[in-house]
């Protein structure tokens, strides 16, 4: 049972901080929020007496004024988004209409969707608790749904799914959609689908939940079902437009709170000295006082580090102190969630995993060590401490971030300043493409249908028909998933496949990172902390998806270095801000970790650099840049300051104040400044989402450049070092160790950028990429091939596939077996029982025997195209040894179409000739492979001649077809007749 303490010994605690000398003389701010009391109001239209009954019994004498109103929208069948304080009663907004709505239909069911498995503990055990007084067979059913449910129980909530299902979005994802036929009777029945803690679902989970939620309503509305969304939120500045990101519905916003609050104390403390020391002194100080406390981190390492540091000087507290992070195993966050609501801890520090509505029961104080990144999140955090009105403190313990400093020298502007907006970017090609296929894999995706009507899906699913992920059928109205199950290969959270995290001695794995985070945070000799152990890792295996680690005592810490470079593959948009060229643009980053520094943990002194041999990371996302004019370069060269280091300074600090602006953590940008962008032509700056696809974060800031280059100008000045420092132009993820940097010359080119013209009103001049394609290399060879004086075939390119003028086919059967030429690879001693050739020219066949097959290799330079069924990897190697020696070329130089090939490039399996021509042309092959083998032996050439010819004459037609058609036809393993695009449409 938790006891609240009295009023004074909060005020008493926050007296004695100011008047300490440390850390009492650096507090920069001390505001008193007032006590707001509570507003209630009717509901438009009365509750059913039983719903009367269950808010008396649950203690609720009469709504506050946002809960009355959202459930007037939820009861009318709106959909609405809740966004107020923690604490402030949403829970019940979306219980009691759905327990109204069980007592008119006991057929109703609904949806409650929450970022974590412990909030569906939590919801689960309050909605039970609503209707408790109930006899037992009239209250709504209610089961959660996750990966802790066991096999058994699985199935029993499949037959007789419950009126309340609470799961996670990995689950829907995973084991609802998927399976969809054994959830006709929940899904039929589905009236509203519940959206918790729904600011979360930003940035790259955001992309992926606003797929998700557009394949859940295409199920729903397969089964007749149109629930209401419920959405519940923090406070962010654009909660209705968040929402409808997600979903592509507009709701109702309700964001005035009538819920009361308790006087609660804010106080700014910037130290000289390490904001983990500090707050150790203010843990200290509230343990001694019995102050049930929570200390939020930045980070793991910072979080095990104060917990460990903590823990070795609380003495008698030591044991009632805990970390809890991401990166636990569910069974050690379970228990420090339960100790934590119970009183056995006093104090917990954590990241952001405590940032959600996890019931950890009432709490006192709230150390903020470095300012959480936004506005939102640090409303967030602090409304986790007075949750029974009683009086409560948030300490914010500033760090050398940029951000950081901003508030200390601006506490006003932090009060004043709204909640950023939550961003997201509902069209990331990447995420859009994987849940296509997901989508299409659930039931097949009808090309007329809503979805499908929006240009960036279009675009998504004609470049997975491309990449044959998707097939359309014979008819061309439904696009088929190629894969049963790709739901299996697309995950929800981070930016890419988990890794685990496996203690080498014990076998145990000890934690988790996501795969965009892995080369940097748990690269060989990384170290890695765990519930205050340290552990150096010791191997990283890409393929398992598995790192080692082993425990060590080490006085170090470790940083990534390295580098990275961007190509600039499509401009978006330009505009003009502080007489600067500034673009969107999506790009192509290559991410090369080089090696990683040791540090001391204490004094943060250099030990050393480590060299890695690591992949580089390339992925292609959003971005922005600004272009330096060369007057703003000479000005800075002129004035003798260092222009690289001008630029990287300006880059760093751009990224640094960025977060003012835009919802993000800066470690989900990247940005790199060069002194000459070989496409662009002049110095650019880049500024990009750091995850495939993007996140919408870099399309956001473009929106805000002048606001940008404004806010970066004011931190670079009013930061009081001399030559730069992590307050205002360093970075703690600088690759190369924040070198050059030059602080003065940043605000110098800032003030000359904005005194130059404005740049002409002309074209960027972009120098486009070179495609990636298949056959850059042969357009290479194209051009090597034409500056040689002898005579030479059409070589072989994209243009001459497309629009031949003249084309040939060919097909050979040979004399002996791969078994009796003693394997595949030794195609060459094959021999040739019979070729045909087919002219287009002429319209005509002609068969050859081995004796006049060099006369036949001669013809093949003649035309613009020969065109075969796998030709390169067999024909070709058959005919190689019969090729006159003379030759000035090689038959693998010719300009060659191999159908086999390019259907597998598209599926990645092998369709077979016989498999095509059935399904496209209704003409099977008349023989096979083994029956002309054997009439070589029996001497019946001529049979073979017209099986070969009968080979040639379908594989034109298949040619033919796919020409005019853009497509063929083949029959995949479930018996569908379904199309695999022709790339060699005209």
């Amino acid at each position: 049972m938790t006891q609240h303490l009295t009023t004074d010994t909060v005020a008493e605690y926050i007296a004695a901080l100011k008047a300490s000398d440390r850390p009492g003389s650096f507090v920069t701010c001390h505001r008193i929020l007032p006590e707001i009391p509570a507003r209630t109001a009717p509901a438009t239209r009365p509750w059913p007496r039983a719903v009367q009954e269950v808010m008396l019994h649950a203690g609720v004498g009469s709504l506050y004024t946002h809960q009355a109103l959202a459930t007037d929208h939820i009861r009318a069948g709106r959909h609405v988004v809740v966004a107020t304080p923690t604490a402030s009663g949403k829970t019940l907004i979306y219980n009691l209409p759905v327990i109204e709505q069980f007592l008119h239909n006991p057929e109703t069911r609904a949806l409650y969707l929450f970022p974590l498995k412990a909030l569906a503990q939590d919801q689960l055990a309050t909605l039970n608790a609503l209707t408790a007084h109930w006899a037992a067979d009239a209250r709504p059913a209610a089961a959660i749904y996750d990966g802790d449910t066991t096999a058994w129980f699985r199935k029993k909530i499949r037959r007789q799914p419950p009126n309340v299902l609470l799961t996670n979005p990995e689950m829907l994802h995973l084991s609802i959609l998927p399976h969809h036929e054994q959830w006709t009777r929940f899904l039929a029945g589905l009236s509203f689908v519940v959206v918790d803690e729904a600011h979360t679902y930003r940035g790259v989970l955001g992309s992926h939940m606003a797929q998700l939620f557009r394949r859940l309503e295409r199920i729903c509305t397969r089964y007749g079902a149109a629930p209401s969304f419920v959405f519940s939120s923090a406070t962010v500045g654009n909660p209705a437009e968040l929402a409808a990101n997600l979903t592509g519905i507009r709701p109702v916003p309700v964001l005035e709170s009538g819920a009361p609050q308790g006087r609660r104390h804010v106080v700014f403390i910037d130290p000289p000295e390490s904001p983990a020391s500090t707050a150790i002194l203010l843990l200290k100080a509230a343990l001694a006082r019995g102050l049930r406390t929570i200390v939020y981190c930045q980070s793991r390492r910072m979080t095990e580090l104060i917990s460990l540091w903590a823990g070795s000087k609380a003495g008698g507290y030591a044991d009632r102190i805990s970390a809890y992070r991401a990166g636990f195993l569910p069974e050690e966050r379970r228990d420090i969630e339960a100790r934590m609501h119970s009183g056995q801890l006093l104090a917990v520090i954590t990241t952001s995993a405590l940032e959600l509505g996890i019931d950890i029961g009432s709490l006192d104080l709230c150390i903020l060590v470095g300012y959480p990144g936004t506005v939102m999140s640090t409303l967030q955090r602090g409304g986790r401490v007075g949750r029974a009105q009683q009086e409560s403190a948030v300490v914010l313990v500033a760090g050398e971030d940029a951000l950081d400093q901003y508030f200390m020298r601006h506490p006003d502007d932090f009060f004043e300043r709204p909640p950023e907006n939550a961003v997201l970017n509902p069209h990331n090609p990447v995420i859009l493409e994987r849940h296509l296929e997901c989508a299409a894999a659930e039931f097949p995706l009808d090309v007329h249908e809503p979805w499908l009507t929006d240009t960036a899906v279009r675009q998504a699913a004609a470049e997975l028909e491309n990449t044959g992920l998707l097939l359309r059928n014979e008819d061309g109205t439904r696009l088929l998933a190629a894969r049963k199950r790709p739901q299996r290969h697309v995950e929800l959270r981070g930016a890419g496949p988990s890794f685990h995290i496996q203690d080498m001695e014990t076998g145990a794995v000890i934690g988790s990172v996501d795969g965009h985070r892995a080369f940097r945070e748990t690269h060989p000799g990384a170290v890695y902390l765990h519930r205050g152990r340290s552990f150096v890792i010791t191997g990283l295996d890409t393929a398992a998806r598995t790192i080692t680690a082993v425990a060590a005592n080490v006085e170090y810490y470790t940083r990534v270095r390295g580098n990275k470079s961007t190509e600039i593959l499509q401009v978006l948009d330009t505009k003009t801000a502080w007489n600067t060229r500034v673009c969107l643009a999506r790009l192509r980053v290559t991410d090369q970790i080089t090696g990683y520094e040791k540090r001391h943990a204490r004094s943060g002194q250099m030990l050393g650099i480590t060299p890695l041999d690591l992949p580089p990371n390339i992925f292609e996302t959003e971005g922005l840049w600004f272009e330096v004019q060369d007057a703003a370069r000479r000005e800075v060269e002129d004035a003798f300051m260092h222009f690289m280091g001008s630029i990287h300074a300006l880059e760093h600090a751009a990224i640094g104040i960025l977060p003012l602006l835009v919802m993000t953590d800066r470690n989900d940008l990247g940005g790199i400044s060069t002194p000459m962008h070989p496409q662009v032509g002049r110095p650019c700056v880049f500024i990009y989402d750091g995850m495939p696809g993007g996140a919408g974060l870099s399309r956001s800031a473009y929106e805000k450049a002048g606001e940008l280059f404004a806010s970066t100008r004011e931190v670079i000045a009013g930061c009081p070092c001399e030559t730069g420092c992590p307050s205002c132009v360093q970075s703690p993820k600088c690759g190369s160790g924040n070198r050059p940097i030059d602080k003065d010359g940043a605000l110098f080119l800032l003030d000359a950028m904005r005194r130059c013209a404005p740049p002409p009103h002309e074209a960027t001049g972009i120098v486009p990429v070179q495609p990636h394609s298949r056959h850059a290399e042969t357009q290479q060879q194209a051009t090597t091939a034409k500056a040689q004086p002898v005579p030479e075939p059409r070589m072989n390119n994209r243009f001459s596939i497309l629009t031949p003028q003249s084309y040939a086919v060919l097909d050979v059967e040979t004399r002996r077996s791969a078994q009796e030429a003693g394997g595949w690879h030794k195609a060459h001693a094959m021999g040739v029982s019979v070729a045909v050739l087919y002219d287009s020219r002429t319209d005509a066949f002609t068969a050859y025997t081995q004796d006049n097959v060099p006369e036949m290799l001669l013809r093949l330079a003649e035309f613009d195209l020969v065109i075969g069924f796998n030709i390169i990897r067999f024909d070709y190697k058959v005919l190689a040894p019969l090729l006159p020696p003379d030759t000035p070329w090689r038959l693998d130089a010719l300009p060659t179409l191999d159908m086999l090939d390019e259907v597998k490039k598209c599926l990645s399996y092998r369709i077979s000739l016989d498999n095509l021509a059935s399904a496209t042309l209704d003409a099977p092959k008349s023989a096979d492979g083994l029956q002309a083998l054997a009439w070589w032996k029996q001497g019946r050439i001529d049979e073979i001649a017209a099986y070969c010819e009968q080979d040639v004459r379908i594989t034109r037609d298949l040619y033919l077809f796919g020409r005019r058609n853009g497509y063929l036809l083949f029959t995949n393993k479930a018996g569908q007749k379904v199309r695999v695009p022709a790339s060699w449409q005209a």
